[in-house]
């Protein structure tokens, strides 16, 4: 049977401070994953009370079990919250994800969109995207890019496209539950 690999995921600002780091996911193996992941080349990574540190050192843990979803090239990654109440899909709007060694890198731009467990979806943070877009000199091909990233997404999200798919995510979640980690 094949093993889940552990990956730590960083998060950064357009000038290069860390801004959140997740410490302990694990990347489901491309065998493993669902056609339409696998067809895109997605990075698939499952976390449960995973320590978070932020960019300031501080640290928490996260009480909500996830499944991450990074598409390379794309500007965005999807993260599905497992709740209580079903799956909540919490979107970055974030540079296309680099992987070295058993991390995964990016840069969050602020923008979020947020797909609820009732399928409401909302855009959140475009102050906070204002805001950096000036403090930070986004130029006009970064802010081109987040843009499209936001489009493309909303167009995956009115579609119902992978990975949007509640079962799917639960699917994974019960996998990583019952696959030995590796060490």
């Amino acid at each position: 049977m094949e093993h889940l690999s552990p990956f730590i995921i960083k998060s950064f600002k357009h000038d290069g401070h860390l801004h959140r780091m997740w410490l302990q996911n694990w990347l489901i193996p491309a065998g493993r994953l669902f056609p339409e992941h696998a067809a895109e080349s997605m990075l698939v990574l499952v976390n449960s009370q995973t320590r978070i540190r932020e960019g300031d050192g501080k640290e928490w843990v996260s009480r909500i079990p996830s499944v991450a979803f990074f598409i390379p090239g794309q500007w965005y990654n999807v993260v599905s919250l497992i709740e209580e109440q079903g799956v909540r899909y919490y979107c970055n709007i974030a540079s296309p994800p680099y992987v070295g060694g058993q991390v995964i890198t990016y840069i969050d731009y602020d923008l979020d969109v947020i797909r609820t467990t009732d399928g409401d979806v909302q855009i959140v943070d475009q102050e906070e995207y204002a805001l950096h877009k000036a403090n930070y000199h986004y130029s006009d091909i970064v802010d081109r890019k987040v843009k499209g990233g936001m489009n493309r997404l909303l167009q995956r999200l009115r579609g119902n496209e992978a990975p949007f798919d509640d079962e799917q995510v639960l699917a994974y979640y019960q996998m990583w539950k019952h696959v030995e980690p590796e060490v």
